[in-house]
């Protein structure tokens, strides 16, 4: 590793090798000489002047990247695509002279780009089914376990740990059912040209624009695609780019939404992140367990959702059939989104394989606060009984007012109890209202959401599941 100069720490510090070769120098010149390979193929198919020989040598070198002659090229062309042309031909001196006919840089530049686009969204699908499995199977164990529920970040009801973490598991759900409705659209640029009017091709094929569209569509199955976009400039329209930043941008949201309620749940002390028996929290103070992971997701997917800007402007700022203001911006913002959002994707499933959940801290605060949750229990109780709803509700009202102040400003326990039995107008003794406490009884459907739930996602999540290699995550 170079200590000298400026690393990312999405290489050395977050993202898996496998996505990282996605965005690295082999993927990419190894996929533009697959790429002009296929491009000879479909012309000699057509009829043009190119040998089986010539194809052969090419494809013999489609890997052996001689990076130094390409390189050495590039400092007196400064043009990175002719230089590896040239590259390619000096390891097939008898294909040189039809290494990249007719084509226009966007050729290999932007049909690399689509490819690299598709591989690495496979990928983070994977990732993100993982994830959906890990939490699908504590939904299940925890699906009837219940703990307090939240509005404004204030206890409201009760739900249960296993319904929560389905929320959880609903937005990825979404996520990469978005994600597969964008690879499904995806198609290959193809040979369109300096312009997108396909003219080259027009002139190598003497005007026979049936063969031009074969052309297309040849290259396009040649590389695991079921077509090309119809019209385009010189580039594929940069929306393509923008639509799938947008979709990261959406696994990222939902990533941080979870860490978010997991440092909150740990500040609680209802579940943990997994903390490994040599880990330490802090330099100063040897008894924290800080919530580290989740809180370098928060950090990577604030990093994502913003980087989802840069392909929304560069797409509404091409002029007419391309601008080159795309180049620098594409190079970095693409590739980063995908890894930033591969590292995040690494860390949850790692968080989510081993959530430690605390049953006596949950129970104990679901208690605090559950007399106060079966106030409403309560007035049903008693207006069934021929009492005034209105008076009633004005009394529990100041009842659970004065419970509170008495918890919050005293340091008593909850005494709600107590003072609804004792006041004569409710009509029930304290043990009616204690047996009627039963935290099972304000769960509503939450056992039954959550088994349906899991019908549905735990299919979609095995459908990828099995893609992720789990040894390579960092976290």
């Amino acid at each position: 590793m170079q200590h000298d100069k400026y690393v990312s720490p999405l290489s050395t510090r977050y993202a898996s090798d496998r996505m990282q070769y996605i965005f690295s120098d082999d993927f990419k010149f190894t996929t533009w000489r697959k790429l002009w390979v296929a491009l000879a193929r479909a012309e000699k198919k057509l009829g043009l002047n190119i040998t089986d020989e010539q194809i052969a040598q090419m494809e013999a070198h489609v890997s052996d990247i001689n990076y130094s002659v390409a390189e050495a090229r590039e400092k007196e062309t400064r043009h990175d695509v002719m230089s590896h042309v040239y590259a390619y031909g000096q390891l097939c001196p008898k294909a040189a002279g039809i290494i990249h006919l007719g084509a226009t840089s966007c050729y290999v530049g932007d049909n690399e780009n689509i490819i690299a686009i598709r591989e690495a969204s496979k990928i983070v699908i994977a990732k993100a089914a993982k994830v959906v499995k890990n939490l699908c199977e504590f939904a299940e164990k925890y699906k009837d376990m219940p703990c307090l529920a939240y509005t404004h970040l204030q206890p409201a009801q009760l739900t249960t740990v296993g319904k929560r973490a389905t929320l959880w598991a609903n937005e990825l759900c979404m996520d990469i059912e978005e994600m597969e409705h964008r690879l499904a659209g995806l198609k290959l640029l193809g040979c369109k040209g300096t312009t997108g009017t396909q003219a080259s091709f027009v002139e190598l094929f003497d005007g026979d624009e049936d063969k031009v569209k074969e052309l297309d569509r040849l290259i396009a199955e040649q590389m695991g695609f079921d077509g090309t976009v119809i019209v385009s400039g010189q580039t594929y329209s940069r929306k393509t780019d923008a639509y799938f930043l947008s979709v990261l941008s959406g696994f990222a949201q939902s990533a941080y939404k979870f860490a978010n309620d997991m440092r909150i749940l740990q500040s609680f002390e209802e579940l943990e992140e997994p903390f490994e028996t040599n880990q330490i929290g802090s330099s100063a103070m040897p008894y924290k367990r800080n919530p580290m992971r989740c809180e370098r997701i928060c950090a990577l997917a604030r990093y994502v959702i913003v980087d989802g800007l840069n392909p929304a402007f560069t797409a509404g700022t091409q002029w007419f059939e391309r601008t080159l203001d795309d180049s620098a911006n594409k190079r970095i913002s693409i590739a980063e989104a995908f890894l930033a959002v591969d590292a995040i994707l690494n860390i949850y499933i790692n968080v989510t394989g081993g959530i430690v959940v605390n049953p006596k801290v949950i129970e104990r605060r679901v208690n605090e606060k559950l007399p106060f949750m079966a106030t409403e229990n309560i007035l049903m109780e008693c207006v069934k009984k021929g009492g005034d709803r209105q008076e009633l509700h004005e009394r529990l009202r100041v009842h659970s007012i004065a419970a509170a102040t008495a918890v919050k400003q005293e340091g008593k326990p909850n005494d709600l109890v107590t003072r609804v039995a004792n006041d004569r107008a409710f009509g029930l003794t304290e043990k009616e209202i204690a047996d009627s406490l039963s935290p099972d009884k304000f769960i509503g459907r939450c056992v039954s959401q959550t088994r349906e739930f899991i019908d549905y996602a735990l299919p979609l999540a095995e459908k990828y599941a099995g893609g992720c290699e789990t040894s390579e995550l960092k976290v």
